[in-house]
């Protein structure tokens, strides 16, 4: 007989309000050939669990484990498993498996492929105390971070470190961020390293103290002006109507990233208004291995401060509705 272990199970698709999350006993997972299976320390809440739970991205199969923000320690390696050894501390994101062999495989764009597979989503995730992923998806974790700071590292960091870079920000210029949760408190710190001028754009005072504490220059509720146009803009919040807002205060020829994987309807535009003056207008969908890799380096290099607002396994119901609330100062992070 195999191992148990504890996890948050989603049995259906309900309002975060509702708890919809079941602490529960379930078999472990075994690792299979080219596997490994992890010991989970700590885990990040995302937005995008909620988005699982609540349905706006459904799920084909209940029940399901989420969570894509993964840190622990190997603990079991299947058949041909080489790259870590037992206790080596590794990481695991939201890309989970690609096909490995379509045009966008092959050509370096791996986040395009269509048979792509992700993490707490299509396979179970890390609201658990073990999981198995293959080894060649999976991040080595730098000892600088500790667990439960190198958890949001694994999908705010490396989504906001790609939406930098399809930003196309270079050293001098303006940058604005849209949202200031878990993924733009790690991307201003980056975006500062490179060089880059930022102001941010969010709702809650707390969240402006914070972005002014890691380096903003100018803070402001979403629907104030910036005191000059921007050359580069990123949207993290999952809210469409930011979208006419951020290319209004963006100066011709300049890009808007919008670095959301779910998104509410975007308004009307006008075209001389909000596009005119060749903006431009990009999505930007999961990431790379070669994002992850290029990212962490980084963020030990710098190296990235994180803030978290730490909750046992138990309480991601409770954790997830601070989050929806915007209730949670930096990033939530479950500490199995």
């Amino acid at each position: 007989m195999g191992s148990i272990m504890k996890a948050m199970i989603l049995n259906r698709h309900s309002p975060i309000e509702s708890s919809p999350l079941e602490l529960s006993e379930t078999a472990a997972p075994e690792p299979k050939r080219g596997e490994i299976r992890i010991k989970i320390e700590a885990c990040g809440i995302c937005h995008t669990d909620l988005h699982i739970i609540e349905g706006e991205l459904p799920v084909s199969h209940f029940p399901l484990i989420v969570g894509h923000q993964i840190v622990g320690s190997v603990h079991k390696c299947g058949t041909g498993a080489q790259r870590f050894a037992i206790g080596d501390m590794v990481g695991v994101p939201w890309l989970n498996r690609t096909c490995g062999k379509c045009p966008y495989c092959l050509g370096g764009n791996e986040n395009l492929c269509e048979d792509i597979r992700f993490t707490g989503y299509h396979q179970s995730g890390g609201y658990a105390q073990y999981i198995t992923v293959g080894e060649k998806f999976a991040y080595r974790i730098s000892r600088t971070f500790s667990a439960v700071k190198a958890a949001p590292l694994l999908c705010a960091g490396i989504i906001g470190y790609r939406s930098l870079v399809l930003s196309g920000v270079k050293k001098g210029e303006r940058l604005a961020l849209y949202g200031f949760g878990a993924t733009a408190h790690i991307a201003l710190q980056v975006a500062r390293w490179m060089g880059a001028e930022v102001s941010v754009f969010s709702r809650g005072e707390t969240h402006r103290r914070l972005a002014r504490k890691l380096g903003a220059v100018w803070t402001g509720a979403p629907d104030k002006k910036p005191p000059s146009k921007v050359d580069r803009a990123i949207i993290f919040a999952p809210a469409g109507r930011l979208v006419p807002i951020a290319l209004e205060n963006l100066r011709r020829g300049g890009t808007l990233a919008i670095g959301a994987v779910w998104l509410d309807e975007i308004p009307q535009l006008d075209y001389q208004r909000h596009l005119f003056g060749e903006k431009k207008v990009i999505s930007v969908t999961a990431s790379t291995r070669r994002d992850g890799e290029d990212f962490l380096r980084i963020a030990a290099k710098i190296p990235v401060k994180i803030t978290t607002e730490v909750f046992p396994l138990g309480e991601a119901n409770y954790a997830l509705q601070l989050l929806k609330a915007g209730k949670i100062d930096g990033a939530g992070v479950l500490e199995i």
